[in-house]
């Protein structure tokens, strides 16, 4: 008996996860994810008694299939805020949230 990929899916989906706030990367690792999960579940579709963790594979495509989901959402937000905004409102909020950190006596380096 054999055993399908199961923890390198998971970890990309997790990937996935953490990264979704970082412009795509999440997205990136979601969808190695799920193209790895498919093409281990072929390989179960066409014979189940020779794997072991089918069932397992199928949930991994399912976590998958939900960072993917989460990982596109935020990096539309984030698309449509940024091309939404003009560079002075940036610079504007940018200045806001400095004005914040120093108030809290955090003092930015740059």
């Amino acid at each position: 008996m054999q055993k399908l990929n199961t923890t390198l899916v998971y970890i990309l989906s997790i990937v996935g996860f953490l990264c979704c706030c970082f412009w795509g990367l999440g997205l990136l690792s979601s969808i190695i994810a799920f193209v790895i999960a498919t093409k281990e579940l072929k390989k179960y579709a066409e014979n189940p008694n020779d794997y072991v963790n089918g069932p397992a594979m199928k949930t991994a495509k399912t976590i998958a299939l939900i960072a993917i989901i989460v990982s596109g959402l935020v990096s539309a937000y984030q698309a449509y805020t940024y091309l939404s905004t003009t560079d002075e409102e940036r610079a504007l909020q940018e200045e806001q949230a400095r004005e914040q950190l120093e108030e809290m006596g955090i003092e930015l380096p740059w």
